[in-house]
């Protein structure tokens, strides 16, 4: 099981480039619509599950993984139970 502390993540991010890096959390049942953004996206989950689905692959997160979205995917994304995770978004 990965221990990592927040900090070291958002460490690691900011070295390979990331910005905009902060902590978020959703309820379950949160949905968020099709959409995609100008900048590559990463996620890691802290706690919780959620489920990421791109046009071509479905994406079943929990607590240490890690997703990155390519700027210009398009994305949709339910929460299957509370959850806390790392955003983080790099040109």
């Amino acid at each position: 099981m990965n221990t990592k502390k927040v900090s070291e993540y958002i460490k690691e991010l900011e070295n390979k480039g990331y910005r905009d890096i902060f902590v978020w959390r959703d309820k379950k049942g949160t949905y968020y619509n099709w959409h995609k953004h100008p900048y590559n996206e990463i996620r890691i989950m802290l706690k919780g599950e959620m489920k990421i689905n791109t046009k071509n692959k479905k994406y079943y997160l929990k607590k240490g993984d890690i997703l990155d979205v390519p700027a210009g995917e398009i994305h949709e994304a339910y929460i299957i139970e509370d959850s806390e995770y790392i955003c983080a978004s790099k040109i």
